[in-house]
């Protein structure tokens, strides 16, 4: 159904690169704003004496207001955020307006926001936008300091009892300022789910994760102020670190560089939109942050500025390969290889006599424990020399390459020694304990920890014990489902070929947050309890604040990634693709397409099956990638080949390996 609704865009990009994704009916799942303004789609709420409040959704409308406490909250149906214009168009000395904000319709109130600022004890941190009085007849714009970098319903309270009239409700985009059209990806995914009950569920999770990104995708100097403004109000007029656009962890809060978070929002941008100037604007940031003496990096970026996390500084590194493999920008590479070596030989000597590293800056992402001969942090630093040796080869550093890959493989050893649970058939959370954590368990597959197909399947069946019908608890924290972890789980699922179960994940724990009615169901949810009410269980003495939780967060992006490097099979291997990979994991659907661009150009796919009589099925591939590429092919189905109209073999392994051009492949089993 798939193959042959979109059989004509095939034709469009196999004739060549292109700037942008061939257009289709994906883009009708595309939650990206068309216009950098824009304005309400409906009234949510109205109390109190409001005239003609639904004039408020029309260019022209205007709504009065006429008494103290009369409110109305509008829709603008998807997360949005930036600055709000109106017209004031009829006002007395005495009247009064505030506005209120949110993300989630739970907190559609007229005095108090959700929060952003601080995670409080009763939700009411922020409280509300007061304009100043008097207010003057005409066109009215929040301050840029009270911008609200996210929101799906906006609250006006008339706070006195003389009349207010109102018009012309918009709000400026703020997000993704270096881009005219926001829609106009350079990457897209399209798949029909024939299990969910929402066939277009594949696409639109997608979509959701690409549009998170870009709500996190920021102006320099639109960073949360700190120390955080008292009670109520807020500022997001701080600036983010050393050039912009950058790309931050949330869109409401923490609107700061988490390089944590960059491990999964960055290969969805990488996919989606291949907007890479924000990565490394964010990157560059936290390497200007190192410490010159230690070589320590900082858990965040600027005005954060948190210091003492380990794993965070693993992901600093991580994420350099995840730029330079998506980019190739040599340049930049070679300005920060003198604080990468030295950011690594910090992480290198923590290892102790045991031949692990020892983790001392416990800084994490909220989970309980991480310290000591840690699973989770030891994982981290396995990727981290294995991704250095690999681009130390890009450097001709040539010393430090053989020595990390040495390292890599003696660490991948004692790993093994040390965090293997025999009787639970997983890795526990540390050498003194025999919990077995989500996070550890799901990077040990994904980055090659595992010895063997039988022990990372092991893992994968070990995992599903957290689950319940909304997703993947973390043991590590109790009583909470991370999408930041879970983003690793459901690609450690598809990286051992248990594709069932990540798409069983993906539709409990993304099907749970893109159709809940606590959300914004357009981009994706920080975390939330295992009850799926909105509070994230936090660790570090916070108090449980569901106001405070992000409805656009980054690190729950993972299913769009996923969906590109698995589902549809296409991923590079080389820096901008000069090689890649296709392997389809078929995960029970019929058809999948898609693709993404690099420099070299345009790299799309699309595959369909058709059974035939007995156990005869056909499995066809119609492939795209740029001239003076190679890859390789992985196929799902096992039979005759067929390339362009010729048969070919394949290796002894039952790999392909083809040219960069258009090619069709046909499998006949």
């Amino acid at each position: 159904m798939v193959a042959l609704s979109a059989a004509c865009v095939l034709l469009s990009w196999l004739s060549g690169a292109t700037a942008s994704a061939p257009s289709g009916p994906w883009d009708n799942f595309n939650y990206a704003p068309a216009s950098r303004v824009v304005r309400p789609r409906s009234i949510a709420r109205s109390v109190g004496s409001v005239l003609n409040g639904q004039d408020l959704i029309k260019p022209s409308g205007s709504a009065t207001l006429t008494s103290n406490e009369s409110w109305i909250t509008l829709d603008f149906g998807t997360e949005v955020g930036g600055l709000i214009s109106f017209n004031f168009d009829t006002v007395t000395s005495s009247s009064a307006v505030a506005l209120t904000f949110t993300e989630s319709p739970s907190f559609i109130r007229p005095l108090y926001s959700d929060d952003s600022s601080y995670p409080s004890a009763n939700t009411t941190f922020d409280g509300a936008l007061q304009i100043p009085s008097p207010l003057t007849q005409g066109f009215w714009q929040q301050p840029s300091g009270s911008l609200r970098g996210g929101f799906r319903y906006m609250t006006i309270h008339s706070t006195a009892n003389s009349p207010v009239s109102i018009s012309n409700v918009t709000c400026t985009i703020s997000f993704m300022p270096h881009v005219e059209y926001m829609r106009n990806y350079t990457g897209y995914f399209y798949a029909s789910d024939p299990v969910f009950h929402d066939r277009d569920f594949l696409t639109k999770i997608w979509y959701a994760g690409a549009y998170t990104v870009q709500t996190n995708t920021v102006p320099l100097n639109t960073g949360r102020q700190v120390p955080f403004v008292s009670s109520p109000g807020w500022q997001n007029n701080a600036t983010l670190g050393v050039a912009g656009p950058i790309i931050v962890d949330g869109a409401k809060r923490d609107r700061a560089v988490w390089p944590g978070d960059m491990g999964v929002a960055v290969p969805t941008e990488f996919v989606s939109t291949n907007d890479l100037i924000p990565t490394r604007n964010a990157l560059s940031t936290m390497f200007a942050a190192i410490n010159p003496l230690t070589g320590a990096l900082p858990e965040s970026g600027p005005p954060l500025s948190q210091l003492g996390s380990d794993t965070y500084h693993a992901w600093t590194l991580i994420g350099t390969h995840n730029y330079f493999l998506y980019s190739g920008d040599s340049e930049w590479l070679q300005t920060v290889w003198a604080n990468y070596t030295k950011a690594v030989e910090f992480l290198e000597g923590k290892v102790d006599s045991s031949g692990l590293m020892n983790v001392t800056g416990l800084r994490d992402w909220a989970r309980k424990g991480g310290g000591g001969h840690n699973a989770e942090g030891n994982a981290l630093l396995y990727k981290v020399l294995t991704n250095s040796a690999d681009l130390a080869t890009y450097t001709n550093d040539s010393v430090h390459a053989s020595a990390w890959a040495a390292n890599a493989t003696a660490l991948k050893a004692k790993y093994n020694e040390v965090f293997w649970y025999p009787s639970e058939g997983m890795y526990r959370d540390n050498d003194t304990i025999t919990l077995c954590p989500q996070d550890a368990n799901s990077m040990a597959i994904l980055y090659n920890l595992t010895t063997s197909a039988s022990q990372a399947s092991s893992v994968s069946k070990g995992l599903t014990k957290n689950w319940n019908d909304l997703g993947a608890v973390a043991p590590e924290l109790p009583d909470t489902i991370s999408p930041f972890i879970g983003s690793l789980e459901l690609q450690a699922h598809f990286e051992s070929g248990n594709d069932d179960r990540a798409m069983d994940l993906l539709r409990r724990e993304w099907g749970y947050m893109l159709y809940t009615n606590l959300s914004v169901r357009s981009t994706l949810l920080e975390g939330y309890t295992a009850n799926g009410s909105l509070s994230y269980r936090y660790y570090q003495g916070y108090n449980d604040d569901p106001s405070y939780t992000s409805h656009a967060h980054g690190w729950s992006s993972g299913p769009t990634s996923a969906l590109t490097y698995y589902v549809l099979g296409l991923t590079v291997t080389a820096p901008q693709g000069k090689t890649w990979s296709f392997a389809p994991h078929t995960s029970g659907l019929s058809a999948a397409e898609g693709g993404f661009e690099t420099p070299l150009g345009w790299f799309g796919a699309k595959w369909w099956s058709l059974s035939g009589s007995g156990k005869h099925q056909k499995f066809t591939v119609s492939l795209k990638t740029p001239s003076g590429t190679t890859g390789v092919l992985k196929l799902p189905v096992v039979g005759k080949v067929n390339v362009n109209g010729t048969n070919v073999a394949r290796s002894a392994d039952g790999l392909l390996s083809l040219e960069g051009g258009a090619h069709e492949v046909v499998v006949q089993s």
